[in-house]
């Protein structure tokens, strides 16, 4: 199952307070994918996950969106 997350329009830190807020809530192995137009995320949710131990699965750019799926390792 993927959890669908839409941050557009937000500008950072929102987008990855979003995420955080979503993945804290879901089990081990789970899919955030989360829509931004921020292009910073594409640096800030990475460096999240890996302060965060989760990982980025993918980066996909159509248009003016950025979508980011995340994985989630770890439940801290």
């Amino acid at each position: 199952m993927v959890t669908q997350v839409d941050a557009r329009r937000l500008l950072c830190p929102m987008p990855v307070i979003r995420l955080q807020d979503t993945i804290q809530e879901l089990p081990l192995d789970s899919i955030v994918e989360i829509t931004c137009t921020d292009p910073g995320v594409k640096n800030d949710i990475p460096a999240w996950c890996k302060i965060n131990g989760q990982r980025v699965e993918q980066i996909l750019e159509q248009d003016d969106e950025i979508i980011i799926s995340v994985r989630k390792l770890n439940n801290d």
